[in-house]
């Protein structure tokens, strides 16, 4: 390859987040139209230690940039709203309109922030192959409450709320859970205001009141929009007596634990 057709090349990526939203960046320094989408110039930009393998090792790469963009910005980074977007990285010769050259494709893994600039891990779909093949025994169940092992039907289970106050971890709703308790171990979707698009996870809920595991990342106003998924404390008892779902319960909750050989009779 010549020179010439080597500064003609450019990278570019294709960001898209869990919520929805997508944006599509180069690090040229004009925007290019790429497949029918547009991709902003993003000087800053630039990915290093793309790593591809032929094996079944995984695929890895780091992109990195200056926080000078409205679309990504340190508050969201920080806030999680990055966790685990989509990204696709190319090569294009932007001189000769040629076919994109794949670069790679993975999620965004642990995201860095220092000094006004950002970094974040990616990892390919061969990371995948690391994951355990087996589950561990557990007492507890290892289903998520609606999902295909566990086969709770949602709805009905699931709620609209606006915020009446926010003070820390306490948030009161303009609502109460359809049963004691039923939110504890859920999991609450902001619909409105600064928030929106995050998830917060509730560890207790007492009538109105809702109490999160971690503060809001950004401030709460009264009237906000949220969702509030029920929750499960995944127990063999809430399983049976407020789902009536025991023939789905994925644990093991009278396997004897490592204990066994220790007990003695009136322990």
């Amino acid at each position: 390859m010549s020179a010439d057709r080597i500064a003609t090349i450019a990278l570019c990526w294709r960001i898209e987040r869990r919520d929805g939203m997508t944006i599509a960046l180069t690090d040229h320094d004009k925007d290019l139209s790429v497949g029918g989408d547009t991709y902003r110039a993003a000087p800053g930009m630039t990915p290093s230690a793309i790593q591809r393998g032929e094996g079944l090792d995984a695929d890895t790469m780091e992109a990195g940039g200056a926080l000078h963009s409205d679309a990504i910005t340190e508050a969201d980074l920080v806030a999680g709203r990055w966790d685990g977007a989509r990204v696709v990285a190319f090569a294009v010769d932007w001189s000769a309109g040629g076919a994109p050259v794949p670069l790679g494709e993975g999620r965004i893994g642990e995201v860095g922030v220092a000094d006004g600039k950002f970094a974040a891990e990616l990892a390919g779909v061969a990371a995948r192959l690391e994951r355990p093949v087996t589950e561990a025994t557990s007492p507890a169940c290892r289903a998520t409450l609606g999902d295909r092992r566990c086969r709770v039907a949602m709805a009905g289970r699931r709620r609209f709320a606006r915020v009446v106050a926010c003070d820390g971890t306490a948030l009161t709703l303009d609502g109460v859970a359809p049963a004691a308790g039923a939110d504890a171990d859920g999991r609450l979707r902001w619909l409105g205001g600064a928030n929106a698009g995050l998830e917060s996870a509730i560890v207790a809920s007492a009538g109105t009141v809702l109490t999160l595991r971690v503060p809001p990342s950004f401030a709460v106003v009264a009237g906000a929009l949220v969702e509030v998924t029920e929750g499960c404390d995944r127990t063999i008892a809430t399983c049976a007596g407020r789902f009536d779902n025991a023939a789905n319960f994925r644990g093991e909750p009278y396997l004897p634990g490592i204990d066994l050989l220790t007990r003695y009779p009136g322990a």
